[in-house]
């Protein structure tokens, strides 16, 4: 992508209203009376009490404590609606597959089903006649241009699932009412910004939900127990991260992986790499405690430097 088309896209997704089609993310649903109590016993995060028409995030752990997905839960009146990012979507099925018996629950995949198109920017909520509640993950049932979808506000906009087959004659009435089409390096740049880590990109199996920062929002102390509940309510009580979720400043683009090293040490590695047109070649990556904010790390078969930065990224 030419810079120009880059910064076009830019200003779109954060002054007025990009598209962009996720279809590709994996999509389940969970339902039956004890729904919500199978996924309590799976998922970090409390999924009782979610009411329909809101959300939660959530995160799938090994029984080690570590990340197999991080999942989006959306309580309907009749199922309670999953999504992840497509890597983890494999030992998300697994798992539900798995630990099904004894739950009067069904398991419904919806990936193929399910088209996905985000709305990016602040002029979101301007092209739908019912826009969802204020808050991350409420949601409704509602139609734009004659097609039925559930809008979800995300954390940059809105996010509008439908029947797969009606996706393009979506896309095509939000370009008519002003989206403009953007691609995934937009997003990603937006993204980043933002600080918002993502599975398969900053996020792997070896990754533990306070070193994402995910603990204040996907997992929950208090409820019974879950798969990896004790070494996360361990750490939570007793310990604190070797890592944590950074955000980069680069002094010029580094080698994608490159290690990120404090003299000698090696403390982390380059994961995610934008040109941001606020704030220039920036990225994330977990980045062990001993390289604080403000630590200047070279990268390794690179002349470039990155300064650790406090998340979100600041003018």
């Amino acid at each position: 992508m030419d810079v120009a088309t880059l910064d076009v896209g830019y200003l779109a997704a954060t002054e007025a209203v990009a598209l962009l089609d996720r279809s590709e993310r994996g999509k389940l649903a969970v339902s039956g009376p004890d729904a919500a109590a199978f996924l309590d016993s799976l998922l970090s995060n409390a999924i009782a009490g979610v009411a329909p028409g809101t959300g939660v995030d959530a995160t799938l752990l090994t029984h080690k404590g570590r990340m197999l997905a991080e999942v989006r839960v959306l309580a309907t009146e009749d199922e309670l609606l999953l999504d992840t990012e497509r890597p983890a979507l494999q030992a998300l099925f697994d798992a539900l597959h798995t630990f099904r018996i004894g739950y009067a629950a069904e398991l419904h995949k919806r990936t193929l089903q399910r088209g996905l198109v985000s709305l990016l920017g602040p002029a979101a909520d301007g092209l739908l006649a019912r826009p969802p509640g204020p808050a991350e993950h409420e949601h409704l049932a509602t139609d734009v241009a004659g097609v039925a979808v559930r809008a979800i506000r995300s954390d940059l906009g809105v996010d509008l699932l439908c029947a797969s087959e009606d996706t393009q004659a979506l896309r095509e009435a939000l370009e008519r009412a002003g989206a403009r089409p953007i691609d995934e390096a937009v997003a990603e740049t937006v993204r980043v910004e933002h600080g918002r880590p993502r599975f398969g990109v900053e996020l792997d199996e070896d990754t533990m939900p306070q070193e994402a920062g995910l603990h204040e929002r996907a997992v929950s102390y208090t409820k019974g127990c879950y798969v990896g509940q004790e070494t996360v309510a361990r750490l939570h009580w007793k310990g604190r991260p070797n890592r944590h979720l950074r955000g980069l400043r680069f002094s010029a683009p580094p080698p994608a992986g490159a290690a990120l090293l404090l003299g000698d040490a090696r403390v982390g590695a380059v994961a995610s790499v934008a040109r941001s047109p606020r704030l220039g070649t920036i990225g994330l990556a977990l980045v062990r405690r001993e390289a604080p904010p403000g630590a200047l790390l070279a990268i390794a078969g690179s002349d470039a430097t990155a300064t650790v930065v406090e998340l979100p990224f600041s003018q």
